[in-house]
């Protein structure tokens, strides 16, 4: 797969994450509006990726790596046409290069409902931290997942 990431730039590939975020799932069962998900993407805290094959627009990632939880995956998402062909697992890797350069620690958030998100988390050993129920929708929770390399007192990074 010819897969390409890198950060997010222009405004139409804000918008082009945007629509693609609150067109599919989860995000639909969370009830996020183009809007909120415009708001999200544009949050100046955030470092955001777009993976394209070829020339195609095919997801981005967003991570947080600021505050308590430094290394926080907030967003995985993958166009639903795209999805099954590795490209999350890609775009996990990536993430995951970028995150343990500053933190031996990994955090992310997985709804209740995203069986098949789960999975893949838990194959790519993330393991189960915490639950938050009825944390953003009634009846369904979200769960905190991490993946380590250590305790973080005296980690000084990978290159």
């Amino acid at each position: 797969m010819d897969l390409s990431i890198s950060a997010l730039e222009g405004e139409d590939e804000v918008r082009s994450c945007a629509r693609l975020m609150a067109s599919s799932e989860p995000w639909i069962t969370l009830g996020r509006s183009y809007e909120t998900c415009l708001g999200v993407i544009q949050d100046p805290s955030r470092e955001v990726y777009v993976a394209r094959q070829e020339t195609r627009f095919a997801g981005f990632l967003i991570l947080c790596m600021t505050g308590a939880f430094v290394g926080y995956i907030q967003t995985v998402c993958i166009d639903p046409s795209c999805r099954g062909r590795g490209l999350g697992t890609r775009l996990l890797q990536f993430a995951e290069e970028r995150i343990l350069r500053v933190s031996p620690n990994i955090f992310m958030c997985v709804s209740s409902f995203n069986d098949a998100a789960r999975r893949l988390y838990l194959r790519l050993g993330y393991h189960v931290v915490g639950e938050l129920p009825d944390f953003i929708v009634q009846g369904h929770s979200e769960i905190l997942l991490r993946k380590t390399v250590g305790p973080s007192t005296g980690y000084t990074g990978r290159v």
